[in-house]
């Protein structure tokens, strides 16, 4: 290499989800004695296997998954759902019972229970949206294209939810046009082989 020619930046190393837990344990509680964390990204980004691990990294902390709360008929429909159910309590420092939703049967069935623990994840596209950012430590963001991820998505599924997919995708588009997350996220979050890249993120003024 010519000597005046500058070095490509390297990437960064990926980084350790224990140090990501520390960073956010060490943040201020943001919803009564919650440090509510999301974890947003498009459907089929691996946005459950990351608030899996990083669960893991925290301890065992509690997982909301947005899955849980939204419908067929509300997809995208479930703010007061959360508010009502997750955020009042949570931030009276009180437990959270809430009812998920089966996606099979078509209605809502068991109840969750969720305790105010030092760190609480939510999981689920649209969990950074302008509704619950005031009560979040922290908005983690999935760096993955959609079309990327909805291709991941459509071949978890199988070929029997394909009707399905076009018609998420299509409400997906439609949520992000109107209220999109990815401006606001503190991290973005890259999936290498080896683990994890964590990049600053926009952290655009809400």
């Amino acid at each position: 290499m010519d000597p005046a020619t500058p070095t490509p930046p390297s990437a960064p190393p990926p980084a350790s989800l224990d140090a990501l837990a520390r960073r956010l344990r060490a943040l201020p509680p943001s919803c009564g004695p919650v440090r509510l964390v999301a974890v947003d990204g498009h459907a089929g980004s691996g946005k459950s296997t990351f608030a899996g691990r990083l669960s893991a990294a925290l301890g065992g902390a509690p997982v909301v998954h947005l899955d849980d709360l939204a419908t067929h008929d509300e997809m995208f429909a479930w703010t007061d759902r959360f508010r009502e159910q997750v955020l009042t309590p949570l931030s009276l420092g009180r437990t959270a019972r809430y009812r998920t939703y089966d996606w099979v049967r078509r209605r809502f069935a068991r109840q969750e229970e969720l305790r105010p623990a030092p760190v609480v994840l939510v999981e689920g596209v649209g969990a950074g949206r302008r509704a619950l950012r005031p009560h979040l430590a922290c908005l983690l963001w999935l760096e993955v294209p959609e079309h990327t991820s909805w291709e991941r998505g459509r071949r978890r599924d199988g070929p029997d939810l394909t009707g399905f997919w076009d018609g998420w995708a299509e409400a997906e588009r439609l949520h992000f046009a109107a209220d999109p997350s990815r401006p606001y996220a503190n991290l973005l979050v890259q999936q290498r082989n080896e683990g994890y890249v964590m990049l600053t993120g926009p952290v655009a003024t809400a």
